[in-house]
């Protein structure tokens, strides 16, 4: 009884939910989020803004420790093991989410005046990794098959969709949705969308890609119930009918996503952070960026629905960093430019600024600033390489350049993938990083 009252007068629990579109670093960053939280708790200054906030509301950091795994059902999010990934003889980038995880973290304080009677004070950090693709399924739990169906298909015939979709097309077309349902024509079909949606992807750089589950199926693989793809027709199907089983497998995918994945999860997050790889998207193309813009602005609709809902007790999050990642890949003079187009890409009607923040970082920093020929660069050192080379994207517009802009007829740029920064093997001095410390000071500020 003591221990209960002790943990509800001193610890405060904060689920933070950390996902981020496909190839958009979310990995890095969590990893990079605990290194330096732990080394801050060490006394280093790996995180200034989060460090001048406690001094300003006169709070001092004692030490900040890893919750060992304990009996917890999901998989256990190994910092220290991708932390090794890093920094190895060979350095490389840790693989990706492919299923729920987490990690705990607990900062404690010391508390002055008066209540320093109660002993110091605790905030546990929850955090909880999920793939991103998961997070493009939240809108599917207001849509039924048809609503789906049609918008899909739209897409679907509009490039760059087109230039991937004609065999599935093809196929649909020829389709009787009113004949009776066949196994063999449902799996086809299913196939033939699946390609499509991996082509999109890996071809055009496209992110808004749904069901986000055919991408991303989790531990648990392909099931029956992911055996369908979008097929025209209004009104009730005809029992028995193609179309009634694939809007059955619709509906009990959707069921799944919303008991097994948004019911117990996603309704319990305090925090939220949305990483997005705006430059990839950027560097990709019209097709790609307007694709990204689409599926960020349904997510933020989504979130800002949700903030909303908190005031009738149906949500506890309080606040949403949406992060354009990957900002050490442009110069100094450009970051701004990127997080005004970021913030461009974003902009909600009727959004709350004080519980949304969007904001351009590198959680893992792998270049420097430089000037090349009188021009400003970054260097980096690619995969696979061992001098550190300079890299110029070109102009990083701070809004998102309208269709038939001369900026999309320039040609693409990739700026290949780098090596990580050479750091301890522990991580004990933290990771480089831009701008992690002003994200986690605003994320963190309330509850602090």
């Amino acid at each position: 009884m003591a221990d209960e009252a002790e943990r509800l007068l001193n610890e405060t629990t904060l689920r933070v939910a950390i996902t981020g579109l496909s190839r958009s670093g979310k990995t890095v960053f969590i990893t990079s989020l605990i290194a330096n939280l732990l080394a801050m708790g060490r006394g280093r200054q790996t995180l200034p803004a989060l460090s001048a906030l406690l001094e300003r509301q006169g709070t001092v950091l004692r030490g900040v420790r890893l919750e060992p795994a304990g009996t917890q059902a999901l998989d256990w999010f190994d910092a220290a093991d991708k932390i090794r990934d890093l920094a190895g003889a060979r350095p490389h980038w840790p693989p990706r989410t492919s299923d729920l995880a987490s990690a705990s973290l607990t900062l404690e304080f010391s508390r002055s005046g008066p209540m320093r009677l109660l002993g110091s004070r605790r905030v546990r950090l929850d955090l909880l990794d999920y793939p991103g693709e998961w997070l493009l399924d939240l809108p599917l739990l207001d849509q039924d098959f048809a609503q789906w169906s049609a918008a899909t298909l739209a897409l679907l015939r509009a490039e760059p969709r087109a230039a991937v979709a004609g065999e599935f097309l093809d196929f649909v077309a020829a389709l009787d949705p009113a004949a009776p349902a066949d196994e063999a024509v449902a799996r086809r079909g299913y196939r033939l969308y699946l390609t499509l949606l991996e082509q999109a992807r890996d071809r055009f750089g496209l992110r808004w890609l749904q069901p986000g589950r055919f991408l991303r199926p989790g531990p648990r693989g392909e099931s029956p119930m992911m055996w369908f793809f979008p097929l025209p027709g209004d009104g009730p199907a005809p029992s028995g009918s193609l179309r009634d089983l694939l809007a059955r497998r619709f509906v009990a995918y959707r069921d799944d996503m919303r008991q097994n994945f948004f019911d117990p999860w996603f309704a319990r997050f305090d925090r939220q952070v949305v990483l997005v790889d705006v430059l990839g998207a950027l560097w990709a193309g019209q097709g790609a960026f307007e694709d990204t813009r689409h599926a960020v602005a349904q997510i933020a609709a989504a979130y800002d629905a949700r903030s909303r809902s908190r005031w009738l007790g149906l949500s506890t999050l309080k606040r949403v960093g949406f992060v354009a990642s990957k900002a050490d890949h442009v110069p100094a003079a450009q970051r701004p430019a990127l997080e005004s187009l970021f913030s461009a890409m974003m902009a909600t009607a009727g959004e709350d600024r004080r519980t949304t923040s969007h904001r351009a970082i590198a959680a893992l920093r792998c270049t420097e600033d430089a000037t090349h020929d009188g021009l400003p660069v970054v260097l980096g050192v690619p995969l696979g390489e061992e001098r550190r080379r300079p890299f110029r994207p070109g102009h990083i517009p701070s809004a998102p350049p309208p269709p038939g802009d001369p900026f999309w007829s320039r040609p693409f740029f990739e700026l290949p993938a780098l090596r990580p920064p050479l750091i301890d093997p522990d991580g004990r001095d933290g990771l480089p990083h831009l701008g992690l410390d002003t994200l986690l000071a605003w994320l963190l500020e309330d509850a602090l």
